[in-house]
Formats: C-alpha cells, sequence, structure tokens
C-alpha cells in the first residue's frame, strides 16, 4: 500500500470536487491539518471517516486504498487483500511508534533522576549545583517534546461526550492538560472539551 500515492489520490479528487483542504475537513468534522497530512502521504484517513471521505470524494472505498480508479472485476479479493495489508503496516507503525515513545520516557526519566542525584551528592552546593540541575532538567524537556510528536502521530484522541475520533495539531495537544496518554480537547464535531482517551486505530 503505497500512501503517497494515496495521498495524492485524494488530492486530485478532492481538486475534481472543487473542494479546498478546509473545505473538505468541514464536511468531515476534522481539520484541515489531517486532510494536509492524507495528501502528502504522511497519514492515511482514519476507518471510522473512510465511508464518509468516499462519499463526499464519490468514489470506493477499494479505489481509495488503491490510490486510483479501479474496474469492478476482482475488486472484492482486491479490497480484502488491501484492507489486510493496511491492517498488518497501520499495527506495526503504531507498535513501533508506541514502543519508541515509552522507551523515550523511560530512559529520559532515568537520566532525569541520576543526573539530580549526581548534581545533589558529587556537586557541592551552590551555584554550579544549581546551574546542574537546571540543566539536566532543560536536557529532560527535549525527548518529552519529541515523545509528545511520537504520541500525536499515531491514532487518534476519542471524544468522551460523543465518540469522535480527534487529530489534534502538536501545539493543541502540547498545552492540553493530561494524564498519561489521556488529554483534555475541545472535539470539533461536538464543540464540547473532555477527556479524549488516545486510541490506536490510524
Amino acid at each position: 500500500m503505497d500512501q503517497a500515492k494515496i495521498g495524492r489520490f485524494i488530492a486530485e479528487c478532492r481538486k475534481n470536487k472543487n473542494l479546498t483542504q478546509a473545505q473538505l475537513a468541514e464536511k468531515l468534522n476534522i481539520t484541515d491539518r489531517a486532510v494536509s497530512k492524507w495528501e502528502t502521504g504522511k497519514a492515511m484517513p482514519d476507518s471510522s471517516i473512510m465511508l464518509a471521505l468516499c462519499d463526499v470524494l464519490s468514489i470506493t472505498v477499494n479505489d481509495l486504498l488503491c490510490g486510483e480508479k479501479i474496474i469492478m472485476e476482482n475488486s472484492n479479493q482486491k479490497n480484502e487483500q488491501l484492507l489486510l495489508e493496511m491492517a498488518k503496516e497501520l499495527e506495526r507503525k503504531n507498535k513501533t511508534i508506541w514502543t519508541s515513545m515509552r522507551a523515550i520516557m523511560i530512559v529520559s526519566m532515568t537520566a532525569l533522576f541520576a543526573g539530580i542525584l549526581i548534581a545533589a551528592f558529587l556537586i557541592p552546593e551552590g551555584i554550579w549545583q544549581l546551574v546542574t540541575i537546571l540543566g539536566v532538567c532543560v536536557v529532560f524537556l527535549i525527548p518529552c517534546f519529541y515523545a509528545l510528536k511520537l504520541e500525536v502521530s499515531v491514532g487518534a484522541y476519542k471524544c468522551k461526550n460523543c465518540g469522535h475520533e480527534i487529530v489534534p495539531s502538536y501545539s493543541e495537544a502540547l498545552w492540553a492538560m493530561h494524564r498519561g496518554t489521556t488529554r483534555y480537547l475541545k472535539c470539533p464535531k461536538c464543540n464540547k472539551r473532555t477527556w479524549c482517551k488516545k486510541v490506536l486505530k490510524k
């Protein structure tokens, strides 16, 4: 499955319908940033909105997954094969990203505590001890921001109120209150802020 090809196909179909990315996003109750990610091959449309997307673009799910208009002959067989490939590929990608994110956080937390302990016991009290501790904390934040980027890049956040799956921007996720991977976000569908749980479906 070629994400770049699928992205180009989505862009082509959107333009054939004389829709901007913002207009397509509005019809699907998502952000135009999500549409941009599809069209550049950085992400795939979520399964929950694939049918709606195909309806707006007047294409079939099979067309979408192939990245081109296809003939009806053997379409069922090809569709099953593509869905299986898609499921395997996304599962592998999600697991890899999720594992990487957790590994980064574990290593960062370990390094933070080790750095603070070293500064507290091996560096004499004074300005250099304070500078060292502050430096360790700053260095700790860098991988945290990267881990958040990984978290945002995979899956979506499910609105507790209406069940809509939200794909926030990096800045929206960064400034949202959170408990682990559950974030307090505003849903574009019901317009309410709720605690949205991370779901790995993209």
